[in-house]
């Protein structure tokens, strides 16, 4: 990599000087920086030039891919490092780092020797339903935890798969689009439920079981859903799209009808919709908004920024109204943690960028929120990597990404 910023003269300059030096020059059809159009009325921070939001992009890249990238135990292998004691990798860092690393090719000109090296990673790590999912979570000398799925890290990976194959192409070592079209079909048959097409918590859930009717509320990614189907175009991720904001609108109408916010899980979606009591599966904030649904407004908003899904608009809206009336417009008085009423959870009061970040990407889908967003740039910008974890660092690479306006549809 380089300690600048490329750009688009300079990759086609760079490429040109390869190809006339007989040189095998990886080919990227959409470099980094991309500076995509996205729906209307969307917005970028405007407080700055482009070229110094890239920047911004480029050296924090530089960072995570230095702190996070590992080589892997076998050959040409790569995992991005959990960094928490017990676990080296978990398949939603995979899907991260491979979202992360496709996006920024033609910055980094070794990013598909990363990208392919994370993907064989993923698939010498078989779940044991299928061989298109991956075991969650790997620990010392990259051994298996357990063989059973988290959903949202194995639909990153299907949608890095589907970027990749746009970006590098389809005819060369690994056929992208291929593994791509195997693993949403493993998805809907492993960890979509059937009958509500929620999205279920992993593979290991039976059908009998009392969590079958579950999920999480930010395994609901719709902007990969339409991707989804538009490869497969079986009408089921429609499916799963439209039931999937129904659901999610109910649940904003009866338990947060001031702020708009998800519970990190959903139960009893068939019948009775409602958040998770205390302790369901992680924490006593199970049904609040907390670690899981602070990605919701990241991912619900990415829909209207590539599709203009107006349902994403509207809860979005809602969301941005609530938490810059609720800070006072003040980025630093953002909780790590809500109750669905929108009151901060007690002791919870502590800068945390997986909260922060998503807010930021929420925030683009209408220029009422310029100013908040241009704050809410300056800050995620300025938090230090070593000061966080994988996880808040992650979150923020990526949105990052998103927000300065270099985020792509397959």
């Amino acid at each position: 990599m380089k300690n600048y910023c490329n750009y688009r003269w300079f990759n086609y300059f760079l490429l040109l000087f390869f190809i006339t030096a007989g040189v095998n020059a990886q080919t990227v059809s959409k470099p980094f920086p991309q500076h995509n159009p996205y729906a209307s009325g969307a917005i970028k921070p405007n407080h700055l030039p482009q070229r110094q939001l890239d920047k911004q992009v480029c050296a924090f890249y530089e960072q995570w891919k230095k702190r996070y990238v590992k080589a892997g135990c076998g050959k040409e292998q790569y995992y991005v490092w959990f960094e928490k004691k017990g676990k080296e990798c978990v398949s939603e860092g995979q899907g991260y780092g491979m979202l992360i690393t496709v996006l920024m090719a033609g910055y980094d000109n070794g990013a598909q020797n990363t990208f392919n090296g994370l993907y064989h990673y993923y698939k010498a790590h078989p779940a044991k339903t299928s061989p298109y999912l991956m075991a969650w979570a790997q620990g010392k000398n990259c051994k298996d935890l357990d063989r059973s799925t988290a959903t949202d890290g194995d639909m990153d990976i299907a949608y890095s798969l589907l970027l990749a194959a746009k970006q590098w192409g389809t005819h060369g070592k690994i056929n992208y689009l291929l593994e791509a079209r195997n693993m949403i079909t493993a998805i809907m048959r492993h960890e979509i439920n059937p009958k509500t097409y929620a999205i279920l918590l992993s593979d290991a859930i039976e059908y009998d079981s009392d969590d079958y009717d579950d999920m999480r509320a930010s395994d609901f990614m719709p902007a990969h859903f339409k991707a989804f189907e538009n490869i497969l175009r079986s009408g089921k991720w429609k499916k799963a799209t439209d039931n999937n904001y129904r659901l999610f609108s109910l649940m904003q109408h009866k338990y947060s009808p001031d702020a708009g916010i998800l519970p990190d899980f959903i139960r009893g979606i068939s019948k009775n919709p409602r958040p998770a009591p205390p302790n369901y599966l992680e924490s006593p904030y199970d049904g609040y908004y907390n670690y899981n649904a602070c990605r919701v407004p990241w991912r619900i908003a990415s829909d209207y920024l590539l599709y203009g899904d107006k349902r994403a608009k509207i809860m979005a809206d809602k969301i941005n109204h609530w938490i810059r009336e609720t800070t006072s417009g003040n980025p630093d008085n953002i909780s790590a943690g809500y109750t669905l009423a929108g009151n901060d959870i007690k002791g919870r009061y502590f800068e945390a960028l997986s909260f922060i970040a998503p807010f930021a990407v929420s925030a683009m889908i209408d220029k009422s929120n310029q100013q908040w967003l241009n704050k809410l740039w300056d800050y995620l910008v300025a938090f230090k990597l070593k000061d966080y974890d994988y996880y808040d660092n992650s979150i923020k690479m990526l949105d990052m990404i998103i927000v300065s306006g270099n985020y792509w549809r397959p």
